[in-house]
């Protein structure tokens, strides 16, 4: 084991105390005002995201940089569709948290490669397992590369400012404040899941039969955008729309797996062929026959997905007929 990979204590290098919160997680109930429901959110997920970062940090499991990007994104959707509840620092800290977000992102790409690489050749014939192990070490060098970039990010003293300032964000002020002239509801922030359905659907009916693979990557990210909204209105709503919102949370998280599965497809193959020209030859046929594995999986999302949409346009029109 390097010494980036040496296991370290779970101990936060910030606690959530130094940012100014409390010792458990603030809670909001359909009463509340929209803007405490975002807080809580902001809330959560940073104790989340500060929970993971020593293992991010060390590397000893991947799962813990994935769990840290998966907050920071949850964030940076919160105040994208409703930041201006908790102020104007909203969109500088979003911003932070998507400069933050690229480095994390680079890292957690390459994760994901490397393991799906590993279960993919290991099925391979014995005799191709040497040139394999040497097409993986390849990325893993290069993630190498990436996670020192991330190590200094984490490290940086812009990384404590944009702590600090989600901070002042999350923490909940003695009296809600409007800051609109009709402050918003909870009830708002159900109504409001309209907004991110509709731009779904809008992107799903613009498509042709064999759209690209770009776009249906973004429809993706809209998926996620509507599942993170959700996610935040449903502690917002009442019992049995809470239900349904939990229906809506399920059915984004199965589009999300299995676009995901198609992006991840797509992004191994174009490695793949990007990798040739700078390998030997052993190598170079054991990257075309990984190649064709992940094309063949592409074409079997790309089968489906549109089924799995349908799932995900029925759970919102029973939030709101509306949707």
């Amino acid at each position: 084991m390097t010494a980036e990979t040496l296991p370290r204590k779970n101990v936060p290098s910030t606690t959530p105390a130094a940012l100014g919160l409390g010792d458990r997680p603030a809670k909001a109930g359909p009463g509340d005002p929209a803007a405490t429901h975002v807080r809580v959110k902001l809330d959560v997920e940073i104790r989340a995201l500060l929970a993971h970062e020593p293992g991010t940090k060390s590397g000893a499991d991947p799962e813990d940089l994935h769990q840290m990007r998966v907050a920071l994104r949850r964030m940076r959707s919160v105040l994208k569709l409703s930041g201006r509840l908790v102020g104007p620092d909203a969109e500088p800290v979003r911003t932070e948290l998507g400069w933050l977000g690229q480095s994390l992102g680079d890292v957690r790409d390459y994760d994901v490669l490397i393991g799906h690489l590993r279960e993919v050749v290991a099925e391979f014939e014995v005799r191709d397992q040497p040139a394999a192990r040497r097409l993986v070490s390849k990325f893993v060098t290069e993630r190498g590369v990436a996670k020192r970039r991330l190590t200094r990010a984490l490290a940086s003293p812009r990384y404590a400012s944009m702590l600090q300032d989600i901070g002042r964000l999350a923490r909940q002020p003695a009296a809600e404040e409007a800051t609109t002239e009709s402050p918003q509801t909870s009830a708002d922030l159900v109504s409001g899941l309209a907004k991110p359905h509709r731009k779904l659907a809008k992107a799903v009916k613009a498509l042709p039969a064999d759209p690209p693979d770009d776009d249906l990557h973004a429809l993706r990210i809209y998926g996620k955008k509507l599942r993170y909204a959700a996610e935040m209105a449903k502690p917002a709503a009442k019992k049995k729309q809470a239900e349904r919102i939990q229906r809506l949370i399920k059915a984004t998280k199965n589009f999300q797996t299995v676009l995901g599965d198609h992006q991840d497809a797509c992004v191994a193959a174009d490695r793949m062929r990007g990798v040739v020209a700078s390998v030997d030859a052993e190598v170079a046929f054991v990257a075309g026959r990984v190649a064709e594995k992940e094309l063949l999986r592409r074409a079997e999302v790309r089968a489906v997905w549109r089924d799995v949409w349908a799932e995900v346009d029925a759970a919102a029109q029973a939030v709101s007929p509306r949707m």
